[in-house]
């Protein structure tokens, strides 16, 4: 029998082993119970770091040696074909915690210690741990089973995250779960976990997002749904737990950010701080999330995010009718245009790139294109779908719009930029002639931001077309600094980015309302 410790112990002589072979043998002998892929001793291993087939292949064989294993028999260390690896020797700890239970709790690598378990990503991380079966019914495993797969394969769409494969996370199935113990093992910052439950003829699905280094749960969501539409139900649970993940770990990591000291700021963060100023009400931080984009592009004048990022504050401005230099709209414009070219994989890109080109420049037909290969790319990205829509108000494209917005809510029904989803489905009911309804949800828009000014204009408009004159008349008198004050300065603005069809319907509802002409 051969022991381990900080050194192996065979046949009672004591072997002395390179520090990543030792972890390599650790490694395997922690997960005997299965088959280890190529893929994870190279992230335990070695940190996620580029090694050859031949460097792997040597310490298997230094491992086998260590542990008199022979390697034509494969005894202890075997190898499956286009699999990996798995220890099947006979093992038994030296004490209640092993030396070697130990070395694999070990945090803060060095050169010549490497880490037992991966160094976090430079961008947020996350596992999708199996979900617990609940029903009592082993028929509902396979179907807890592909929820997970289901869920891991929508979020792996989004390029700023790092998700963890599903083999690995399965490791945890059926086993009690230390969220700490697990993110660490795992290298990642996020946890999330639930359950199935079938009472009758209904399904409830549970899921929570875990901070695993705080502890603190950052999301929960139930879903019930009929046995009988159980595909139907694994689909629409994996769409919103997308969905609605996107937005709470952008606020997340925009808080973590916020906690980091400044000197250890690196291009991201610079980038997650721009997004929380943006979000100030009325512009108020307009400048400082220009300023650090310009820091994070100082760092990195390849970072997509940031450049694209850019065009969409230049983007706020304009809609809230904030004056812009020519000179800041050409630098904007530039920026998305090289951000479409140099990340036309990235959702988050293509779609701010996509609308700064429409209402920056009126070009409608590069926006859609954008945006259309941003909701493909990420299907469950609420954002995308809610710009999207936006452009497709711009453009006259009313159903497109209403769908677009509606496909938004559904995915982030509690999204922070929920307003605008709002705001474009009011919008595109009235270009499609449903006036009623839309005020609904353009009422709705500016209960959650009373003082957006797009959504002021269209409830105007619209107030003009249910001949509510005079609570049109309160409205208007809170734009007197607004391009809407008059026609004739709403046309010398909207003529700018907007169709001839989507202005010509806006105008109508102004006159109607009894904005003034000039």
């Amino acid at each position: 029998m051969t022991q381990i410790g900080a050194n192996c112990s065979r046949s009672g002589t004591l072997v002395h082993t390179g520090p990543r072979v030792f972890d390599l043998l650790a490694h395997l002998v922690l997960t005997r119970e299965r088959v280890v892929t190529k893929d994870e001793l190279l992230r335990v291993v070695w940190g996620g770091r580029v090694v050859s087939d031949s460097t792997l292949t040597s310490h298997i064989h230094a491992v086998r040696r260590v542990i008199g294993d022979n390697g034509d028999q494969q005894k202890l260390v075997r190898t499956v074909s286009r699999k990996g690896f798995r220890f099947v020797g006979e093992v038994r700890d030296a004490s209640p915690r092993s030396e070697l239970a130990e070395r694999q709790a070990h945090i803060g690598p060095t050169e010549s210690d490497p880490p037992s378990a991966p160094k976090l990503p430079d961008k947020p991380s996350i596992a999708v741990l199996p979900f617990k079966n609940l029903s009592g019914d082993p028929d509902q495993e396979y179907f807890a089973d592909g929820i997970v797969e289901d869920i891991t394969t929508a979020i792996a769409r989004l390029p700023w995250l790092f998700v963890i494969a599903r083999d690995s996370s399965f490791i945890y199935k059926d086993k009690g779960t230390d969220v700490t113990e697990v993110a660490r093992v795992l290298g990642v910052r996020y946890l999330l976990e639930g359950s199935v439950r079938k009472t009758g003829h209904s399904l409830r699905i549970s899921a929570q997002l875990i901070d695993a280094s705080t502890g603190a749960h950052i999301w929960a969501e139930r879903f019930d749904g009929a046995l009988e539409d159980l595909f139907a139900l694994q689909d629409r649970v994996a769409d919103s737990v997308a969905g609605a993940l996107e937005p709470k770990l952008r606020l997340a990591e925009i808080g973590r950010a916020s906690r980091k000291a400044v000197t250890g700021l690196d291009a991201y963060d610079l980038y997650l701080r721009a997004l929380a100023e943006s979000r100030k009400p009325n512009l108020e931080g307009s400048s400082a999330a220009l300023s650090l984009c310009r820091q994070a592009l100082a760092m990195d004048p390849s970072y997509a995010l940031a450049s694209s990022f850019i065009g969409a504050i230049r983007s706020y401005q304009w809609v809230a009718g904030a004056p812009l230099k020519d000179k800041e709209i050409a630098e904007a414009l530039q920026l998305a245009r090289l951000a479409i070219e140099t990340a036309n994989n990235d959702s988050d890109v293509l779609s701010r790139s996509g609308h700064a080109l429409a209402l920056l420049a009126g070009e409608h037909a590069a926006a859609v294109s954008a945006l259309k290969k941003a909701t493909t790319l990420n299907p469950n990205s609420a954002r995308a779908w809610g710009l999207s829509a936006a452009v497709d108000c711009y453009a006259f494209r009313p159903k497109a719009a209403i769908a677009a917005a509606q496909r938004a809510m559904r995915l982030s029904p509690l999204d922070p930029l929920g307003y605008q989803f709002k705001l474009a489905l009011g919008y595109g009911l009235m270009l499609a002639g449903s006036h009623a309804e839309a005020l609904e949800w353009v009422d709705q828009s500016l209960h959650d931001r009373s003082t957006f000014r797009p959504a002021i204009r269209v409830k105007i408009a619209l107030l003009g077309y249910l001949s509510q004159c005079e609570e049109a008349a309160r409205w208007i008198s809170k734009i007197k600094e607004d391009p809407a004050r008059t026609v004739a300065s709403f046309i010398a603005f909207g003529t700018k980015f907007l169709s001839p069809r989507t202005l010509a319907v806006l105008i109508e509802g102004f006159r109607r309302a009894g904005v003034v002409e000039r």
